[in-house]
């Protein structure tokens, strides 16, 4: 359902939206803006869809998933505020998930976008304004920033770590970087103040974009980006992800301990009076080879250190040296059980369970299993796509976001069941464990 809020001017509208249990704490914000043609003003439209945690505490930070270039992934962009897996590291953090989608068709040059000077960074700041003016948490337009980008994406994430490095608490790079046009001069260079080299980063591209006629550049623009900053000693890695192309894969199971890494080291404490963020903590670090696969603490490395991927702690270590072998991160917890499992049933006697469950901070959620009197007599979903990555319950795009047809928490008997049963719903993760079985309670009339 979909509640039509009026915004601030004819070229904004607001939407309040809620989508069912599998969805459920916290609340969605959509604010779209018309092209503008006014000379360093957007020329594009943009919808800014923002999923913000219950609760009245002062936001920390924003996560922003930008997506890349091109109308697949402006319309992959439509549900990244929508996945559970990133709202469970927003929720940590008490931060807000921002999920942008550029209203791109295929004719239009995506650096209209992608360069933030065209008027992306004005507009990104003022969706931050006003949905924080209509979400009753005005400090949005004023929180620090994590920025992931893919492809087009991680181009003007670089451009705005030019621009607004003091907000920013990190980056992940997902094949994609401006650092390369910049340096041959097909676009303005931009002048990168010294707070920009205090910023941790993440490059990451597919290995397989290595040498390929299309993405070549998106492997050798990370790869020079890399030098560069880390000659000049800032706190920037380098992952190569052996699996994929162009495509995201399995980059979130170590993005996200990257960023929350980063998040625990930056952000003031609460309470605090200053908003300022704090710098890395050197005294975690850990370095590798470039395109090694072992890391060691920073001061123990003997190695030259301003040619080391540089990681912000042991745990990315130890994720970092499994994903750039194996394009994997190993888990051994499972997830928590679901929550408020209800049972009702219908007017033809099937019985119908709906449920809620947060995502499993390392693995997030892969599928729930259904049993009735301890029996397994359900799955969802009843099949895993594979395609891009590890099978989730929400679907896995080209674009590390979940399928357009959000999943549900809810399942229905395929036939009637008068005998009385117990029926129970176990969560499961994209590592394959599984969560104590959670009892289904008769639903409240």
């Amino acid at each position: 359902m979909r509640t039509l809020v009026l915004g601030s001017f004819a070229a904004l509208a607001f939407f309040v939206t809620t989508i069912g249990s599998a969805l459920a704490g916290g609340t969605y914000y959509d604010v779209s803006y018309l092209p503008s043609e006014k000379t360093g003003e957007l020329p594009l439209g943009v919808t800014y869809t923002v999923w913000i945690p219950d609760g009245d505490e002062r936001l920390r930070g924003a996560i922003v998933h930008q997506h890349g270039c091109g109308e697949g992934a402006c319309q992959g962009g439509r549900t990244a505020a929508y996945d559970l897996h990133w709202q469970a590291l927003a929720r940590k953090w008490n931060c807000a998930l921002v999920g942008p989608s550029y209203h791109q068709s295929k004719k239009q040059n995506c650096r209209l976008w992608c360069d933030p000077r065209n008027g992306s960074n004005q507009t990104f700041l003022k969706a931050l304004h006003d949905i924080g003016a209509r979400s009753k948490h005005a400090e949005l337009a004023e929180v620090p920033w994590c920025l992931w980008g893919h492809s087009g994406g991680g181009y003007w994430a670089s451009l705005m770590q030019t621009m607004y490095p003091e907000r920013i608490v990190a980056i992940w790079f997902r094949s994609g970087t401006a650092y390369a046009t910049w340096e041959k001069g097909e676009i303005d260079k931009p002048e990168i103040p010294a707070a920009a080299y205090e910023i941790p980063m993440m490059c990451n591209p597919g290995a397989k974009e290595n040498g390929d006629k299309r993405f070549n550049g998106a492997w050798t623009g990370t790869m020079s980006m890399f030098k560069a900053y880390r000659a000049k000693g800032a706190p920037i890695g380098f992952a190569p992800d052996p699996r994929t192309s162009h495509e995201c894969g399995d980059s979130r199971y170590l993005a996200i301990p990257f960023f929350d890494a980063c998040l625990a080291q930056r952000l003031p404490t609460p309470g605090s009076n200053s908003q300022k963020l704090r710098p890395v903590d050197a005294a975690q670090s850990y370095l590798a080879p470039l395109l090694g696969e072992q890391a060691s603490p920073a001061a123990e490395y003997k190695s030259d250190a301003a040619e080391a991927v540089w990681l912000p702690n042991a745990a990315v270590a130890k994720a970092w040296a499994e994903y750039v072998k194996d394009g994997a991160t190993s888990d051994t917890t499972p997830p928590t059980a679901p929550t408020n499992v209800q049972w009702s049933r219908n007017s033809d006697g099937r019985i119908a369970l709906a449920w809620l469950c947060d995502a499993d901070f390392e693995s997030g959620l892969q599928a729930f299993v259904i049993t009735r009197n301890g029996e397994r007599v359900g799955r969802v979903p009843e099949q895993g796509n594979t395609r891009f990555g590890r099978p989730l319950f929400q679907g896995m795009s080209y674009h590390d976001t979940p399928d357009p047809k959000l999943a549900m928490m809810a399942f229905t008997t395929k036939s009637p069941d008068e005998a009385p049963a117990e029926y129970q719903v176990i969560a499961v993760n994209s590592a394959g464990l599984e969560s104590a079985p959670a009892t289904a309670k008769p639903a409240r009339p």
